[in-house]
């Protein structure tokens, strides 16, 4: 573990301009159409935005869905992994050694019931949070150091219904809403790809 995060953090790849070009976004969610449109699985869903967007299409590979979007001479590799939420990190470590991407280019997309619906809030390192997810990533990892954007899903449940809540569908108010919000999350991988990370902060958190 400790040999392998080193070779993430190294820095004697920055020379290497296709390495550093380079970036894994990934959007969590759960894969079967039961889960397709609930709150959980808003990485999935903001992937998917982006991909209709750009006229991409995602491939069956190993552990998850694949596709590549190219932006302003970046490499955009897209992931929507397969093995559901609980085991996100075991796709993540895999695609990030294949594709030889450094740490600090990996993007973690994720749902929040700690933000209100909608908002939207990227960040360089933190906790999991006690999401699953981003759990597993923390573990495969052996690290915190790694940015994630964190979607807001509100918190509108009852006292031992927040699973519910979570794997249930969006209200047909937050679907009048949605597309608005996945234009703005689109545009805020795109930035993070070529502005920055702490510019990207600064112009979306919390728009």
């Amino acid at each position: 573990m400790i040999s392998f995060l080193k070779n993430l953090l190294t820095k004697s790849d920055s020379k290497n301009n296709s390495i550093m070009k380079k970036y894994l976004i990934v959007g969590l969610g759960n894969i079967g159409s039961e889960y397709e449109n609930t709150r959980h699985n808003i990485g999935f869903k903001v992937l998917d935005h982006l991909a209709k967007k750009e006229e991409l299409s995602f491939e069956p590979n190993k552990l998850g869905a694949v596709t590549n979007y190219k932006f302003k001479g970046r490499t955009f590799v897209l992931l929507k992994p397969s093995t559901y939420m609980n085991l996100s990190g075991k796709a993540v470590r895999y695609w990030i050694t294949k594709e030889k991407i450094p740490l600090e280019n990996i993007l973690i997309i994720t749902d929040d019931i700690n933000l209100s619906f909608g908002t939207i809030r990227l960040k360089t390192k933190g906790s999991d949070g006690g999401h699953n997810g981003l759990k597993d990533i923390q573990l495969q990892l052996g690290t915190q150091q790694y940015a994630r954007f964190r979607f807001g899903i509100g918190a509108e449940f009852s006292k031992g219904k927040q699973i519910d809540y979570v794997l249930g569908e969006w209200s047909s108010e937050e679907e009048s809403k949605l597309t608005e919000r996945l234009e703005r999350a689109r545009e805020l991988i795109k930035s993070f790809g070529t502005a920055g990370v702490q510019i990207t902060m600064n112009t979306f958190n919390n728009t």
